[in-house]
């Protein structure tokens, strides 16, 4: 029995180091991603910055431009602009 105590004590440290980080981290973009909104200002994976003008279930239409338009998926989106934040910088 003493020999599991090292490998129960391993899994424990493995899952707190890294198993709870990546759950919170997945949480976390999934509610990003459920509140996203009309007039949002976002960044996509790809490093567009846009508004977004329109959502439709998983598809979202983003402005880059003043006649510029893009359908993407809302897993696209890496984060949501903070205004508050630019406008202190």
């Amino acid at each position: 029995m003493e020999q599991f105590i090292p490998l129960i004590v391993l899994i424990a440290i493995f899952y707190f180091l890294l198993i709870r980080p990546q759950q919170k981290q997945q949480k976390q973009r999934k509610e990003m991603l459920d509140n996203l909104q009309k007039n949002d200002k976002v960044i996509t994976i790809g490093g567009i910055h846009g508004t977004i003008k329109d959502i439709k279930g998983e598809t979202l239409t983003l402005k880059v431009a003043e006649s510029l338009h893009i359908t993407l998926s809302k897993f696209g989106v890496q984060s949501v602009v903070n205004e508050e934040a630019n406008s202190e910088e």
